[in-house]
């Protein structure tokens, strides 16, 4: 296993894949959705953090939506699956199938 030298913040990391912020914290909110190691807490300040992810957490993130996107139903059992917020599920409605 290679050594992590660098993570990114679910906010650069959004910017990086275009997708919704939210949308992504949705989704690694249960470390269980990626590969162990791949989702990190960065302590920011007393009893404060912000979730970052690993170049191969970036990947495995892209390719989860990916393969959610090939179609319409498989993008909406997608969302009911991993997004438990209503407005967020309204608002990347807009981002269907690419």
């Amino acid at each position: 296993m290679a050594t992590v030298r660098f993570v990114f913040t679910i906010d650069y990391v959004a910017e990086i894949l275009d997708e919704d912020v939210d949308l992504l914290r949705e989704i690694i909110s249960n470390d269980d959705n990626l590969t162990y190691g791949n989702i990190i807490s960065v302590v920011t300040g007393d009893d404060e953090s912000t979730p970052a992810l690993t170049d191969d957490g970036i990947d495995e993130l892209r390719q989860m939506l990916a393969d959610a996107r090939r179609s319409a139903k498989k993008w909406q059992e997608f969302l009911d699956c991993f997004v438990l917020d209503e407005e967020i599920v309204a608002r990347v409605k807009a981002y269907s199938p690419r």
